[in-house]
Parts: C-alpha cells; structure tokens; sequence
C-alpha cells in the first residue's frame, strides 16, 4: 500500500469532505462560530477576501451605470402582506421584531416591553421596503431607467447551517432596478448575469454555468429567475448569483408608476439581483487542497509573502533590510492594473511554521530570504498552484520583473484545472436507471462525494423535478443559455423533450 502524504487539513476532502471544509476555514483564520446561534464571525483574512470582493463587483456594477443607496434594515410585515407569493416564499426565514424596548423584571432579569403596533421584519430581502421608495421616486418616463445597487446584510432564519455556506446572517449586494420597457428590464436581467458570471470566471477562476431556473426554483415572485451554477470539489452544485425579471409584480405591489410619454400612466418593469458571502464558500470549495486554502491571485489579500529566515540574531537586521527593500521594489509592480499586495512576515515564529501558515491562508506566492540567499542576491519562492510549490532559488531581480506573470499564471491555471475538473465530472444521460446510478454513492465512496452534473432530456413537467427531489435530493439547476435545441425524451417520464437541462445535487 502506498504510504499517504502527511496533510496540514485533516480529515482530507476523501476522508469526510464537510469536515474537511470546516477545517480549511479554521485554518486559513477566515471565519468562526459566533455565540449568536446561526451566525459567524468573519475574522481578517476573510474580510479582506470579501472587500476584494466587494471593491471588484462595486467598479463593475458601477460601470454598467449603478449607483449605490442604502435601505432600512427593518421592513414593516405589511409591506411583506402586498406581495402574496413573495411573502410565502420567505415566511418561514422570517425574524420578527414585536416590541421596542427591555425592562428589568422581578428577579432582574430583562424582559421585551413596548410591544409595536405593526411587528418589523429583519430583511430577508428589500424588495418591498426599496418598492415604496421607488413608488415615491419614479414620476415620469425621464426618470427611469432606476438603476440602484445596495451592499447590505439580511436575514434568513436558517436552523442548518455552514460557514460562509448558510447562516442566518449574511453579507451580500442587492441590485434594484425599474424600467420603461419590458424588453429593458430583460436586457438588464441579462446584464448583470454576464456581469457575475464574468466576475466567476475571471477573478474567481471559477467556471459556472449560466442558465435560467425552472418555475419550481424560481425566486418567490419573479416572472423569471436567472442564475450561475459552479461545480465544488464534492461534485455538488451551487448557485453562485441570481439575476431576476420580475415584470410587474413588484410594481403593482408597490405602486410603482409613470407617465409616459404620451402623458399616460403605466406599471414600471421591474429587476433585481444578487450576491453574498456564499462566493468566499464557492471559492474555497472550487479550489483548496488537504492542505489548506488556495486563492485566485485577483482576489487574494496578499498576493505574496516575504518570510525572512533568521537563524542567529547579528544577520537579523541585514536580512530584514534587505527583505523591506524588496518589500518596496515589489509594490512598485503591478498586476491586473493595481500594486503588488506584498506582506513582510515578521512575526516572532519558526520558519516552518510561518511557512504553513501562509499554504494554509492560501497566499498565491512566498519567498524565503536568509543570508546564504542575500549572498547570492537572490530569493527561495514557492507558488501555491504548483504540486509540492515548485520551490526554487531565483535571483531577485528576475524574481521581482517576472512576479505579474508568475500570478497571472496561477489565476489562468486555476481556472483552467477547475473547468477540466467540472468537464469531466459532466455527463449526458439518456436512461433512468443509469441516472439514478449516477446520483446513488456506491459502496465504497464516501456518501459526500459522487455524480456531478448530469445533462439530460427534461419533459417540464414539475412531477419529474418533485420525484428527483423525493428520491435523490437532485433538482434541475438550471436550463442552460447554451443548450440548443435537441429532440429527445425525458430521462425519467420518457415524454418528449426539446433540449437538455442540468441536473445535479447542490448546497
């Protein structure tokens, strides 16, 4: 039998994969459990993922002529009462605030009093609390379109949850807008899917799937619902961003109306679409190891880091000279239009283990520099894309000039080795029994790891998708943009079909 390599993560991904992702979070530092039930703490390194995040997406929706606003974090229940099937859809996430303030009880402890006239949700989502500012905003045809963008957090009461994954509190961005025309608000739904799958793929280096969902997965209230599909480590899917066409529903809930301009009044055209912290949850799923964090070089927080190597103390000052020289002619660098993020470790700490430190935090490139290497003007450098890091001595000036292209690089291969992993974990299937096959664990798998995506033939009837759901926890996650026509026979009620849909189990 071959011996294993020792792993910084253990249980590895083989081993028991939902561990395993927990304990690449703890690792990394990214996130912790809070003392509030269902909600994390996003520690430094994480944060400082989701601000590249954030600062990414903020320029991108800001030049497809967004602006940014903010919304009452609390929504009156009525406002909710408007829209029937939206309201359904999130009924049971719902947190309620009935009174306004604490006071001392009998035995000192504090008890709710003031109970409010109207209880206030914690938003799930601002759809009616942002539809009754836009009712008071929009008057005439000359002021839409309403493209309006919100950084936020919301609330879903979620009794299961998972760092980054799920939890009952999260950060993301939601993206309101009203328009004239129907065709508008369906160009603009389609927009900002591109938007996000261009953000996946290319800072991410993650590969998705664009496509629309079907009526039984669409957002509670949307005439359509858009969304991204990226494929994890475990094979399973998750939806990485939703863009939705919400026709009028919303306007009519809301009153949101104009003249036009023939001076008549009309319903506006309604959108909205979104995405949270769930991302920093895909990126790590997408690309770690059994040995910690792996990070797209365009998001990481640092995109490389200097680790001085001291053995006795009268070398330390002249490496750490030497290494804050380099520190400096490295920001001088630039990569994808912006200073090379570069950390001087200088913490009191062995060398090996600063070194696992930065493998598990996911740091794209790290150098060592001691004296023998200050001897030859040179540096030690690993890149964490490479199998066992491609470690090797480089002179400094070539390590510095050759630093953008070294991480432009690891960005490429990253999503390069994601999409082959996807590819071949893709399958079409033409028979029931060979799909049920697919999404059954067998005997010797580990029940996390199995199937993939599967492209089968799909009648529309919702029975099939309520069948899957009951038997395999498979649902049809979306209907790919790409998918041509194609005459077929659905995979399990063998009715007719006219194209291919995606299946597979996900988060």
């Amino acid at each position: 039998m071959a011996k294993k390599h020792k792993t910084a993560i253990t249980p590895t991904r083989q081993d028991n994969y939902p561990e395993w992702y927990q304990q690449v979070i703890k690792a990394a530092d990214l996130a912790e459990v809070s003392p509030v039930r269902g909600c994390m703490v996003i520690k430094p390194w994480g944060y400082s993922l989701w601000e590249n995040i954030q600062r990414v997406l903020d320029g991108m929706f800001k030049a497809t002529g967004h602006v940014n606003a903010y919304f009452p974090l609390f929504i009156p229940k009525s406002f909710l009462e408007k829209e029937a099937e939206h309201v359904e859809g999130f009924a049971k996430e719902c947190a309620v605030v009935t009174h306004h303030r604490l006071e001392a009880g009998p035995d000192g402890k504090l008890i709710p009093a003031g109970e409010l006239e109207e209880p206030y949700i914690v938003r799930p989502t601002s759809e009616t609390i942002i539809g009754a500012m836009f009712a008071k905003w929009v008057q005439s045809y000359r002021d839409l379109p309403l493209l309006i963008n919100q950084w936020a957090n919301v609330v879903r009461w979620e009794m299961r949850t998972r760092l980054f994954l799920r939890t009952a509190e999260f950060l993301w961005q939601e993206g309101h807008t009203v328009h004239a025309t129907r065709k508008e608000a369906e160009e603009e739904t389609a927009r900002m899917l591109e938007v996000y799958a261009d953000f996946a793929q290319n800072y991410m280096a993650m590969p998705v799937i664009k496509g629309e969902k079907t009526a039984q997965e669409r957002f509670p209230g949307a005439v359509a619902t858009y969304c991204i599909e990226a494929m994890m480590q475990d094979r399973k899917a998750l939806q990485a961003g939703t863009s939705h066409f919400l026709g009028r529903n919303f306007a009519e809930a809301s009153g949101i109306t104009f003249l036009n301009d023939q001076g008549v009044e009309e319903l506006g055209w309604t959108t909205s679409w979104g995405v949270s912290t769930r991302l920093i949850g895909g990126l790590i799923m997408t690309h770690s190891d059994d040995n910690g964090l792996r990070l797209p070089p365009r998001l990481a927080p640092h995109h490389v880091a200097l680790l001085p190597v001291v053995h006795q103390d009268a070398a330390k000052s002249e490496v750490l000279e030497y290494c804050t020289k380099l520190q400096r002619e490295i920001q001088d660098r630039h990569f994808n239009g912006e200073p090379i993020r570069v950390e001087l470790d200088t913490r009191e700490a062995r060398g090996g283990d600063k070194v696992w430190s930065w493998i598990k935090k996911g740091v794209p490139v790290w150098a060592e520099i001691g004296p023998r290497d200050i001897a030859q003007d040179a540096v030690f450098m690993a890149r964490r894309d490479k199998e066992r890091w491609g470690k090797q001595s480089m002179p400094r000036a070539e390590f510095v000039a050759s630093l953008p292209g070294i991480l432009d690089d690891i960005q490429s291969t990253m999503l390069t080795d994601a999409l082959a992993f996807r590819q071949s974990h893709t399958h079409e299937i033409n028979s029931k029994d060979e799909f049920y096959e697919f999404f059954t664990p067998a005997n010797n798998e580990q029940p996390e790891i199995h199937g993939g995506f599967a492209s089968c033939h799909w009648s529309g009837e919702a029975e099939v998708e309520e069948k899957i759901k009951n038997d395999l926890n498979v649902t049809i996650r979306c209907i790919p943009q790409d998918a041509p026509e194609e005459t077929g026979t659905c995979v399990i009620s063998g009715k007719p079909s006219s194209r291919r849909v995606i299946f597979g189990k996900s988060y």
